[in-house]
């Protein structure tokens, strides 16, 4: 069983305690340039170091369904399908209910048999799920495994708790910009794609004599004809017009 310095602070050395240093470095987390996957790994190696375990991972909805979303160990995953099957298990009732639920022994834990079995199969012998809340609402669960008969003791569930808070925060903030990242991205290809569009259509008016409207038929009927999107068609007419005028240039050289 594992021994946890009461106050967070190795009396003798001074030293933080693994997990209010894990509660610290979630708080000072940049949530930059990198995946979401990767920030919310090292989110996931942080906690799992916390508690001296041997892997973790969190539990979010992907496709509107509860999954193993990001893991330290490629088992997690298949461990807890069982309770994704079933539709039991500390992780689920952890993000339902917005809980914290620890199992102290797999192999005696009754709650949920199917997950217990999965574990004990895999060497693993206690569990620790801890809700992700973010503004009131459940956005996950962590999920830390243990290869010791009760890892996860009393002394830490306050600390555990904080360790969610801050989690959540970082996994809702990483969201967050990942979603607005993309939303950028979409947008700045939506103006390209416009601006080639518009400059197709130009062109097409240019050389037959056309209306805006008629250039902008053609293009669809090429399209749907192709079988192409609208803006690939049209960056073909803007690169062979661009072309045309290179070679009109280079003979005139």
């Amino acid at each position: 069983m594992r021994q946890a310095p009461e106050s967070g602070v190795d009396k003798l050395s001074g030293s933080t305690d693994p997990i209010t240093e894990s509660i610290a470095a979630l708080s000072l987390f940049f949530v930059g340039d990198g995946k979401l996957g990767d920030t919310l790994t090292r989110v996931s190696e942080l906690t799992r170091d916390a508690f001296h375990a041997d892997m973790a991972g969190i539990t979010m909805l992907i496709e509107g369904k509860p999954r193993t979303g990001v893991f330290t160990d490629p088992a997690a995953p298949e461990i807890d399908a069982e309770q994704y099957n079933s539709g039991r298990g500390p992780c689920l009732d952890a993000f339902r209910h917005g809980q914290i639920f620890r199992i102290t022994d797999t192999e005696t834990e009754e709650r949920w048999p199917e997950f217990a079995r999965s574990l004990v199969s895999h060497g693993l012998r206690s569990t620790l799920s801890l809700p992700l809340i973010r503004t009131g609402e459940p956005i996950g669960a962590l999920n830390i495994y243990a290869k010791a008969v009760g890892n996860f003791e009393d002394q830490d569930m306050v600390r555990a708790q904080m360790l969610a808070a801050q989690a959540a925060i970082v996994l809702s903030n990483a969201q967050a910009y990942h979603d607005a990242r993309e939303l950028s991205e979409n947008l700045h290809q939506a103006l390209e794609s416009r601006a080639t569009i518009d400059y197709a259509i130009g062109i097409l008016m240019s050389a037959g004599g056309r209306s805006p409207d008629d250039a902008f038929k053609m293009l669809v009927r090429a399209s749907q004809r192709e079988n192409r999107k609208l803006r690939d068609i049209a960056a073909e007419i803007v690169e062979r017009a661009q072309s045309t005028r290179r070679s009109a240039a280079q003979s005139k050289d």
